[in-house]
């Protein structure tokens, strides 16, 4: 029996398709399977997928295109596994992660979601010398809402035990059920999650090595920035009935975090006006992050300041003169 499923989601990766697929296959773990879901591509990620059918291992299914949550959702409905990996299709997996893994269940059983920090890599899949090194344990549902540990999508293995106690089917849904909001197409991930720790006994563990390689991809970030915060309001609304204390009590802070962040992308993006009113909108949440984590938190809103005032040049000087070897904690 399949022991272990890996779920790639694939939309229009014909550039890095290929390159995700033999990593996984070269995992140390076995058995596994591999199920590759398009997700209603229109480029070469149907042909490209296909070349691994010979490998047994290899599963591929294509449907219409339903967004990252579907395409989870459909690799979970056909997976075979007692454990369940997700790898999105522009990233990567160390040989030995899905092992470890594996192996950090086996002795929690308590433990339901397993996760790894990420080494940070470029569009030629090139390290760039930074990492998401996110909290490993005693992970609370707080910690899940203000800074969501596992960092990525392609950073965790869960116990499919887990995952069928999150599981419902909509009333429009009539083939198979969710695990991931479908109606979400970003803060799918976090929405999840959190409903999981709200509502289940399943511990969120991480391990220390960094086996997942993360890809950094820019431009267009602070155009979707409006949409990943109303994305991630919604989930607040969608969830506060669960446990309207906890929400109560813990989001200026966790809003406070997400403005944070957004405010980064806009930096990335290089778009100064967004990125230094969403830093003045974090403040104006919430001190909590500027406590927590000030040197993050400040450099934040400098780069966010420079960039506006100054322009793009002033802040790559800025970037020069700092110059960090990594950075530590999540995307946030």
């Amino acid at each position: 029996m399949t022991f272990a499923s890996i779920i790639v989601p694939a939309f229009n990766v014909e550039a890095t398709l290929r390159e995700t697929v033999k990593a996984l296959l070269a995992q140390t773990y076995a058995p596994f399977e591999v199920i590759i879901v398009d997700d209603g591509s229109s480029d070469k990620t149907p042909r490209i997928a296909a070349e691994f059918l010979d490998d047994p291992r290899v599963r591929v299914v294509r449907r219409a295109n339903r967004g990252l949550a579907g395409a989870r959702n459909t690799g979970i409905s056909l997976a075979r596994g007692e454990v369940i990996g997700f790898c999105d299709a522009d990233d990567l997996w160390l040989p030995e992660k899905l092992a470890r893994h594996v192996h950090h269940l086996e002795v929690n059983p308590h433990v339901g979601v397993s996760y790894s920090g990420s080494a940070l890599i470029d569009g030629q899949s090139a390290l760039t010398g930074h990492a998401q090194r996110p909290r490993l344990k005693g992970v609370s549902p707080t910690h899940i809402f203000k800074r969501n540990p596992i960092g990525n999508g392609s950073a965790m293995v869960i116990r499919r035990a887990a995952l069928n106690e999150i599981a419902y089917r909509p009333r429009s849904e009539t083939h198979r059920d969710w695990y991931f909001d479908e109606t979400f197409r970003q803060s799918e991930d976090i929405e999840c999650w959190l409903r999981m720790s709200l509502t289940t006994e399943w511990v969120f563990e991480g391990i220390p090595e960094l086996l997942t390689q993360y890809r950094i991809n820019s431009g267009g970030l602070s155009a979707n920035t409006d949409r990943q915060l109303a994305a991630w309001e919604r989930m607040i609304e969608k969830l506060s009935p669960l446990n309207p204390a906890f929400f109560k009590v813990n989001t200026p802070a966790a809003r406070a975090y997400q403005l944070r962040y957004l405010s980064r992308r806009a930096v990335s993006d290089m778009d100064g006006a967004r990125a230094l009113n969403l830093s003045r909108a974090s403040l104006a949440q919430s001190k909590i992050p500027l406590i927590e984590e000030p040197v993050k938190s400040v450099i934040t809103f400098v780069a966010a300041a420079a960039l506006h005032f100054f322009g793009p040049k002033s802040l790559k000087t800025m970037m020069r003169l700092k110059a960090p070897a990594r950075v530590s904690g999540t995307v946030q």
